[in-house]
């Protein structure tokens, strides 16, 4: 067997503080620097999205709570349910998933909230002076969101005014 390539590398401080921090873990600094060049290589298609993002991806889909639905299947079912004699069921029961999803969400501020329901595809938001405009590509979807977040910032004794539009919801949390 060859002898392993030989390298010396420079670190700033910020990098040299998480090399302290992880070196630990791992048997050397080379093992520690072999898995994660690996690591690189294997995900680096990532580097370009939001880490927020995909951290909320892997939190919500790792534990089986959420599924990954096409886009034409969720509107097929909120139009199916608009239009269903005992649609009001359907209400009811997205008003209790609301509210329990208010003790999940305890702590969290609105826009961590607004940003986890956009990482679901349900909206795009823009923020602006405090104020969060949501925008739709149907109806069905920007009701399913509104009754969502009424019951949820309930539940969270969260005061905020929500203005409906045409295509957007504009989200102004109320300070006491």
């Amino acid at each position: 067997m060859r002898n392993p390539q030989r390298i010396s590398i420079a670190l700033d401080q910020e990098t040299f503080r998480i090399l302290s921090e992880l070196k630990d873990s791992y048997s050397s600094v080379s093992e520690l620097f072999r898995e994660l060049l690996k690591f690189h290589s294997k995900f680096k298609f990532l580097e370009d999205e939001d880490p927020l993002k995909i951290k909320t991806y892997v939190d919500m889909l790792s534990h089986g709570e959420h599924v990954i639905l096409d886009i034409d299947h969720w509107l097929a079912f909120l139009r199916f349910i608009s239009s269903h004699p005992e649609k009001e069921k359907f209400w009811d029961m997205h008003r209790k998933i609301s509210e329990s999803h208010a003790e999940e969400f305890e702590g969290m501020e609105v826009e961590v909230i607004l940003r986890r329901l956009e990482a679901c595809n349900f909206f795009r938001i823009s923020i602006k002076d405090g104020e969060y405009t949501l925008v739709f590509g149907s109806d069905e979807v920007k009701e399913f969101v509104r009754k969502f977040l009424e019951g949820v910032f309930e539940g969270m004794k969260i005061k905020a005014e929500i203005k409906e539009e045409l295509a957007k919801l504009r989200v102004k949390p109320l300070r006491d």
